[in-house]
């Protein structure tokens, strides 16, 4: 590639779709990912029954630009704030959990390799005819060595969700030297993201599983194979090459947005099931409606509490950081851990709710296709994902305990 036309990239390589998808506000992203919705609710027993987005969940997440609302303007995306990110992804949840789910994955991927890539890389993946959909497991799931140019690698990776309408795939890989994993100063092994287009892997389905089951999850391998420097990210220390501050978060701070983001949604959805079904079922032997009885009353008013606490919670604590980011603050140790702190703990949160409305649903609950059911299904497999795995609030406590036993408290 000419240099010529890899600086090329200081330019969006994509002609905005039309004045309407610059400058969205973040009423507007809410608003694009609500008009949607209906469809989304329509598409979830598609999505569940094929494994995978539905074409005509596909095509409205392109319609309406949400693939790209995080990626850096530079590269022809909107640049959307994480926080805006957040309550899109919990629309689209709010609908379907495994929407919400595979929208995460695309969007989030598409938003990482858009900041951090080389500039000959975001030309390439980002300036072609056909926009860019990014997904992959970012761990390490292969080996690399790095050669004249770049690396040569190869891996198996699972959970690739949103893989199945994904035209670039990225993966993990441990560099290696000698036979050894090459470490970071701080001792921790280095780790290669490697981006490829999609027709360089090979994909192997296997992805039959309780709840979340339409994210496309399949397997894939990338085979032996070279990838250009530009096309590599190191996982732990990232510089953005593009893009605005927030990226500075890292990836960790984007994956636990998106996980949040999942948990919220498939909360209030189930909160808004079981208010319909408490108004209009009784339970077997009884006279009255779900909804008059005292014992539901007081279990709703309190899942539903901690549902705007989580909400309240998760909303403040990326704000808090995106906002220290942008200002040019160094981002404190704190800060950063009541984001892992926060998803973790309201995934806990979620569980809850869910539980207490599949209990009360009844039959409403088991009764296939059913939204309730699919949301107990849906958030029991999110709780899985490493990003809320309970060793987490362990992990964060002597952070947050130094704020609890410090001068200033």
């Amino acid at each position: 590639m000419s240099s010529a036309m890899a600086s090329s990239v200081k330019t969006p390589p994509h002609t905005p779709v039309s004045p309407q998808t610059t400058n969205i506000s973040h009423e507007g992203w809410i608003a694009r990912a609500r008009q949607i919705a209906p469809l989304i609710r329509a598409e979830a027993l598609n999505t569940e029954q094929g494994n995978t987005l539905s074409p005509a969940s596909i095509a409205a997440m392109r319609d309406t630009e949400l693939f790209w609302a995080v990626v850096p303007v530079e590269v022809g995306g909107h640049g959307c704030r994480l926080i805006t990110a957040i309550e899109i992804m919990e629309e689209v949840a709010f609908a379907d959990g495994s929407s919400g789910w595979s929208l995460m994955a695309n969007k989030l991927a598409t938003a990482v390799a858009g900041a951090f890539v080389g500039d000959d890389a975001a030309h390439e993946i980002f300036g072609g005819s056909e926009r860019p959909i990014l997904a992959g497991m970012f761990g390490p799931g292969g080996k690399a060595e790095a050669v004249n140019g770049g690396y040569r690698g190869s891996g198996k990776y699972s959970f690739g969700s949103g893989c199945g309408h994904a035209n670039w795939m990225g993966g993990g890989m441990f560099l290696m030297e000698d036979g050894a994993n090459k470490l970071l100063p701080n001792g921790a092994p280095q780790v290669r993201i490697c981006f490829v287009p999609r027709d360089k892997v090979v994909f192997t389905g296997n992805w039959n599983v309780t709840g979340l089951s339409g994210t496309g999850s399949f397997d894939y391998e990338i085979s032996d194979q070279f990838v250009p420097e530009a096309f590599t990210m190191e996982r732990a220390e990232l510089t953005p090459q593009r893009g605005g501050a927030m990226f500075d978060l890292g990836l960790q701070a984007f994956g636990c947005a998106g996980h949040s983001a999942i948990a919220l949604g498939i909360a209030r959805r189930a909160l808004q099931e079981i208010a319909l079904i408490s108004t209009s079922k009784k339970r077997v032997a009884s006279s009255s409606l779900i909804s008059e009885s005292p014992i539901f009353r007081h279990g709703f008013s309190v899942q539903e509490a901690n549902y705007q606490a989580m909400r309240a919670y998760v909303l403040k604590a990326f704000d808090d950081a995106e906002r220290l980011a942008e200002s040019g603050q160094p981002v404190p140790a704190e800060v950063r851990q009541r984001l892992r702190q926060a998803t973790a703990w309201s995934h806990n949160m979620a569980v809850g709710i869910v539980d207490f409305c599949h209990l009360w649903g009844g039959s409403a609950s088991i009764r296939k296709p059913t939204a309730l059911g699919r949301c107990m299904q849906d958030m029991h497999v999110a709780t899985q994902h490493i990003f809320v795995d309970q060793h987490i609030l362990a992990d964060v406590a002597p952070t947050l305990l130094e704020h609890w036993t410090g001068p200033d408290v």
